[in-house]
Parts: C-alpha cells; sequence; structure tokens
C-alpha cells in the first residue's frame, strides 16, 4: 500500500492510496483457494473443480468484494498510521472510468483512490484546577413538604354532586360538548359526560373560566381559540365554538390527612409518606442543581478553549438545529418577523450555537480520551431503562429499536459519556455551595426558556 498526502490545508486532508494490482490478485487467489472444496458446480465432483473454472464463474464477484475489503481496511490502516483523527466519516473516491474500473477487477491495474476528510483539531485542556464554580443548593423547609402534601390530597379529592350548586373553581363538572369550526363538527371535537376539574388548566385555554357559575342543566355557548402550538396541526390558532350541556356539578371532597390516607397511596404511614416526599425534592433539587452547576462549568470550557472547527462538522449541526426552527416555525405558521429578527440574525445566532456546541464536543472528547473516561455497558443499560421509562408499555419497542440501530444506540452513550466527564472536572475544580431559594434554583434559564 503507497499514501501519498496530496493536500493539507488547515483541518483538510487528502490522502491518495494505491494498492498495487499483484496484492489484489494474491487475495483472489487465496480466496479461490478457500472456496474450492465448498463449490458445487454441475458436471465437476465436489472439490475437484478446477480454480481457473471457479475464477470465470466467480471471479468478477469475489474481485469486487477484495476491493471493498481492501478499501476498508487500508483507509483504516492510512489513518492509523499518520494517527489521524476524522471528524467524520472520510469520503472516499474511485476512478468513475468503467474502463479502469474492468481492469482493477480483472487484475491488470493497481487499485487508486482518494480519501478526503477533516481531522478534529488538538486541544490543550484548561487547568481545571484554576476553574471556580458556585455550585447553587437549596435546602427543603416544611412548608414545601406540606405544600408537595396538600397537592397530594388535591389530586386525591373525590366529587359529590350538588343539585343546584354554581360551578365554581376547583368544581368537578359533568359535561357533553360537541365542537366546531366554521360551522363543521370535528374529530375529537365531541364527548359525553366528560368529567373536567375548574381551574386544571386541562381544557383549551378559556373554556373552563366559561363554565364558572353554570348549573346542573344548563346548556353553554363556549367561543374559543386554539392556541397556535396546539399538537394538532388542523386545530391549531383556529376559532372554536363548543355547544355544552352540564349534567352535574360536584364540590370537592378531600381526604383526610393522616396515615390512613397515606397507606392509600402506598406508604405505612403519615410520617412515611413525608419522608417520600422529602426525599423526591431533595432529589428534584439536585437535579436541578446539576443542571446548573453542569451548564456554569461549559460556559467556562467553551470560553476557555480556543480550538479551530471542522467546518463539515459545524455545517451537520447548524443544518440540524436549523431544520428543526424552521420545522417549529411552520407548525406554529410564524416567521422570524414574528419573532422579533430577521432570518440572517436567525441564523447567526444558531451558528454561534452550532459552534459551541461542536466545540465543546471536541473538549470534552479531548479531555474524556486523556482521562481514559469510557461508558460501560452496564451504565448504558441504565441509561436504555431511563428513556424506557418515558414510554411506558413500549419498553420492548425500544429496546428493539437500539439493538437494531448502533447510531441510535452511540446517541444515547453521548450524554451519558459527557455527563461523566463533567463529574471527573468538577471533582479538580474549585467548586463552592451557593444556597439560594427553591423558586430561583428551578427557575429555567434565560437560554432554556
Amino acid at each position: 500500500m503507497q499514501v501519498t498526502e496530496t493536500s493539507n490545508d488547515g483541518l483538510k486532508r487528502e490522502l491518495q492510496i494505491v494498492i498495487p494490482a499483484g496484492e489484489l490478485s494474491e487475495k483472489l487467489a487465496q480466496k479461490l483457494e478457500q472456496v474450492k472444496g465448498q463449490v458445487q458446480i454441475k458436471g465437476f465432483r465436489p472439490g475437484k473443480v478446477p480454480t481457473s473454472h471457479i475464477k470465470k464463474i466467480y471471479g468478477k464477484s469475489m474481485m469486487a468484494e477484495i476491493i471493498q475489503e481492501a478499501i476498508n481496511d487500508s483507509s483504516r490502516d492510512a489513518l492509523v498510521e499518520r494517527d489521524e483523527r476524522p471528524a467524520l466519516q472520510p469520503d472516499i473516491k474511485l476512478t468513475e472510468d468503467q474502463k479502469e474500473i474492468d481492469e482493477i477487477i480483472d487484475g491488470k491495474a493497481d487499485l487508486s483512490y482518494s480519501m478526503s476528510f477533516e481531522v478534529l483539531p488538538p486541544v490543550d485542556p484548561m487547568d481545571f484546577k484554576s476553574i471556580k464554580i458556585e455550585r447553587p443548593v437549596a435546602k427543603i423547609d416544611k412548608d414545601e413538604i406540606e405544600k408537595r402534601l396538600g397537592e397530594l390530597v388535591e389530586s386525591s379529592a373525590s366529587y359529590e354532586g350538588r343539585d343546584g350548586r354554581e360551578a365554581q373553581l376547583d368544581d368537578q363538572v359533568k359535561i357533553d360538548f360537541v365542537g366546531s369550526i366554521d360551522g363543521e363538527n370535528f374529530d375529537g371535537g365531541s364527548a359525553e359526560d366528560a368529567p373536567l376539574v375548574l381551574g386544571k388548566g386541562q381544557f383549551i385555554p378559556g373554556f373552563e373560566e366559561a363554565l364558572i357559575g353554570v348549573k346542573a342543566g344548563d346548556e353553554r355557548k363556549v367561543e374559543v381559540t386554539f392556541p397556535e402550538e396546539y399538537g394538532a396541526e388542523h386545530l391549531a390558532g383556529k376559532d372554536a365554538v363548543f355547544e355544552v350541556k352540564v349534567n352535574e356539578v360536584g364540590e370537592p371532597v378531600l381526604p383526610e390527612i393522616d396515615d390512613e390516607f397515606a397507606k392509600k397511596l402506598g406508604m405505612e404511614s403519615l410520617d412515611k409518606l413525608k419522608e417520600a416526599i422529602e426525599g423526591q425534592l431533595k432529589e428534584q433539587y439536585q437535579q436541578y442543581s446539576d443542571q446548573k452547576t453542569k451548564k456554569v462549568l461549559l460556559d467556562v470550557l467553551n470560553d476557555g478553549h480556543s480550538v479551530d472547527l471542522p467546518p463539515t462538522l459545524v455545517d451537520r449541526e447548524f443544518d440540524g438545529i436549523w431544520k428543526q426552527v424552521i420545522d417549529q416555525l411552520e407548525r406554529a405558521e410564524k416567521t422570524f418577523e414574528d419573532e422579533g429578527k430577521t432570518e440572517d440574525d436567525a441564523r447567526t445566532e444558531y451558528r454561534d450555537i452550532a459552534e459551541r456546541r461542536v466545540r465543546l464536543g471536541i473538549v470534552l472528547s479531548k479531555i474524556g480520551e486523556d482521562a481514559k473516561i469510557s461508558v460501560s455497558e452496564d451504565e448504558l443499560k441504565q441509561g436504555l431503562m431511563v428513556q424506557a421509562r418515558q414510554f411506558p408499555g413500549q419498553e420492548q419497542q425500544l429496546y428493539d429499536f437500539y439493538q437494531k440501530n448502533p447510531a441510535a444506540l452511540t446517541e444515547l452513550r453521548a450524554p451519558i459519556f459527557e455527563d461523566k466527564v463533567v463529574a471527573y472536572i468538577l471533582e479538580l475544580a474549585d467548586v463552592s455551595d451557593k444556597e439560594i431559594s427553591p423558586e430561583e434554583l428551578m427557575k429555567p434559564d434565560e437560554d432554556d426558556e
């Protein structure tokens, strides 16, 4: 194999690789010898088919396989020998001249192809011990536990119908309704004796408010507008009219907050229930704390590393982001002007985001490689279980999907690897706790909204 570098421009590389015809012919001869005793051809006894005859029948197809294997092996070996780390799968080009291709397959010409790719830039990781970060933390007070307990009580409420009662917030009404748009009924817009708790935001904005004050037996016409971001695209942003008949108005009856209530929720006692609520709050606060701390660290890493970015990698990341942005605008039937920006402004904004993601990906990959960080099979299975819990009833389909799609499994591995690298850096960094209120801890960052 002969490897010649034909281009070296920044992060871009191009190699010309030549494999002698004699080497290919030798591999063909070895393959022919291997299959000689297995091939069955009419007119010949098993194992007695002449090699020349096998070559005549199967030679071209065998040589095509050998050429593909040679390209795979030689391209990989060339990268290893040169210690090159491609940013993406290299682009390999063979001659398009059919006569040359035929000569290569016939063993009369050397196999020659070009391989172009972009390499990952060198990274000099910053001194992690110089990083100072404040980790936001919040204490759990009894009022928050009581608040969560109250929410459990409300969600466990039963409702008793009251004749003549005017519906109030938190009451449950049972209604028949038929919805229409421009005088035409629409699919999914009708139901009979449907229970609806007023004030919970379970229905279209404005619908529940319009039923305040109704009594059993009342009929009411409710006019609402579906939200622009409504899940059903054919209804999003449309004005609708619902003809509503009230069958019952139920007053909420809250259970007593005692040991019996706790037992109905699977707990031994009220104290154990409160302990469970406290544990959930601790876990929730920890997740928010970890998320905010990670974001601060990523900001530090992004600002602290200046690396050349592979253009193709940035373009691919930007294209993925841009497609999501355009899809969201189209679903909402909006334009960039509606968002208060021009398309050029948006492209610049999302190009910066793409560059940040690529930069951090390269930096974290290098840090993880230097620290010999990897994702174990057990960690991957745990990550898969977390994913599966988001799709109850479809766990097996999800497992099958990942088993059949290595690329999807790689995507699942990436965030686990990233979190492990972040944890490694935080162990070395100067991290101090900063106490803040629970409301501030759980408040989304501006760029997360």
